[in-house]
């Protein structure tokens, strides 16, 4: 996993690399500035105009050193200085005077021209600001996002907050490059127009205080799924992976209950049962012969489960309705004490009658969207408060709750959220979810830990739909492609 540190921590970290490792101040920064640069050069040609806007603390001084290394590499850099009445940072005053000998800075004025600047460097603020900018620093902020130059933040776009919501003026970049951690607001809807995408580049920070260091925080990373995935042994057998049963489906949306089987069909489940109202019989065995048909009493909607004896997992809620006799029927799913996976119409069920909150089996995963959590957990006024709800309600319920959208959030009954890595916007589409179900269902029926279930599955679907995003296009994606890849991100995680 990658920490995800407050900015107090981060303070302490850099800190402790200097005065353990050892290393200056000033050798530390030009190593954020070098691998700033390396990004940099990666991705725009020497031939723009690059701009370079810098406060007078240390994330000015990283401006300046980026300035100074663009210089000797041949690009055609010009900067400037902000200057609001803060004193100037040590680092800031060395790189100043490194950097005299190539070029000559300009103090900031409302005379200040950038038009000829293709990219806008914005070095004036880091993490640590605490507070809405005001006065001059908002001037050139403001005057910043009304250029049309390409905008890339350094470390952190200049306003924004990284531990808490943010206001007033603050720069909207299309690329942000940070330090050797990602900072908690890159994760939240809100501030995208402002971060926009994102790039973590290593600068060498002490990596034992790292490992140490306790935080709610974590992003997934390939090498931290890796090490939760189990791969098949030669005397397997489909008993030894697992029996799942979905509840799913309903007049109009058997599709759903397709997805889901599909999802969990290819996720390695032993055995899958799907439990339809009659009128998915037909529907259910041809297009997904796999698995194995429950019919439901009812020939439209769901209302009696089966017994829940033979299965170690269950999946609620795809397509489901929220009838009467459904709500009475997902009662008793819930009374069952099983494992499960909760989802959908299920969530909305829940949502309308919440007394069935106190009945939910201690380590389910629940799966709503936005929409779904709001109805679950009640309105938030910024999505700082809705991380707070977030893992409220994972410790009253006992649940794992995964949050879906960019950035998938898994917030676990300990007070930890995972940040997955894995999807693409080409995933926002009809059935991605239902899809996530069965794969979810099929991970708990295998026997992983709920949260070990959870934050690999959701690294899985994201991952697959990485793959059909790649083969397809986002545009073109549909949900039924997210499970016909899933394969290919098993073999990726295998490679």
């Amino acid at each position: 996993m990658l920490k995800i540190l407050n900015t107090s921590q981060i303070r302490e970290l850099d800190a402790y690399t200097i005065r353990n490792q050892p290393i200056a101040s000033i050798d530390l920064m030009e190593h954020a500035c070098d691998a700033f640069v390396q990004w940099f050069a990666d991705r725009f040609d020497a031939a723009k105009k690059v701009g370079v806007i810098c406060g007078t603390g240390n994330n000015g001084g990283d401006g300046l050193g980026i300035a100074r290394i663009l210089t000797d590499w041949g690009f055609d850099v010009k900067v400037w200085i902000v200057r609001g009445g803060t004193s100037a940072s040590e680092d800031f005053t060395s790189n100043l005077d490194r950097l005299k000998s190539r070029l000559k800075p300009e103090e900031y004025s409302l005379s200040a021209d950038w038009s000829e600047r293709e990219v806008l460097i914005d070095a004036i603020f880091g993490s640590g600001l605490s507070r809405p900018v005001e006065g001059i620093y908002a001037e050139a902020i403001d005057r910043i996002n009304s250029t049309a130059a390409v905008r890339v933040a350094v470390d952190i776009p200049s306003g924004l907050m990284a531990d808490q919501h943010s206001s007033g003026s603050i720069i909207k970049a299309r690329h942000t490059v940070t330090f050797q951690l990602p900072k908690l607001a890159f994760f939240m809807p809100e501030n995208h127009p402002f971060v926009g995408e994102w790039q973590v580049v290593k600068i060498g920070l002490d990596k034992g205080f790292i490992k140490r260091t306790e935080t709610p925080y974590n992003f997934v990373t390939r090498k931290s799924v890796r090490q939760i995935i189990r791969f098949p042994s030669r005397f397997d057998h489909k008993g030894d992976n697992g029996k799942a049963l979905l509840i799913t489906g309903g007049l109009g949306k058997m599709g759903a209950a397709i997805l889901s089987a599909r999802g969990a069909l290819r996720s390695g489940v032993g055995l899958l049962t799907v439990h339809v109202p009659s009128v998915g019989y037909n529907i259910i065995q041809t297009a997904v012969p796999e698995a194995m048909a429950s019919i439901d009493p009812q020939d439209h909607f769901f209302s009696v489960p089966p017994d829940f004896q033979p299965y170690d997992a269950v999946g609620v809620g795809p397509g489901l309705g929220q009838g009467h006799e459904t709500v009475e029927g997902l009662r008793k799913v819930l009374s069952s004490g099983k494992r499960m996976v909760i989802d959908a119409d299920a969530l909305n069920i829940i949502s309308a009658h919440k007394e069935l909150l106190s009945i939910i089996p201690k380590g389910s995963i629940l799966t709503p969207h936005p929409g779904e959590f709001e109805r679950l957990a009640g309105h938030w006024s910024d999505d700082f408060e809705r991380l707070r709800k977030l893992i409220d309600f994972s410790k009253h319920t006992g649940s794992i709750i995964v949050l879906k959208g960019a950035f998938t959030a898994v917030a676990v009954p300990s007070g930890k959220v995972y940040f997955n890595s894995t999807g693409n916007p080409g995933m926002a589409t009809g059935g991605s979810g239902d899809v996530l179900a069965g794969i979810l269902t099929a991970m708990l029926a295998q026997r992983y830990e709920s949260k070990e279930a959870a934050i690999l599955g959701v690294y899985l679907h994201g991952l697959a739909g990485d793959l059909a995003a790649k083969e397809r296009t986002m545009q073109g994606m549909i949900a039924s492609d997210v499970a016909e890849f899933m394969p290919g991100a098993f073999k990726s995680l295998a490679g």
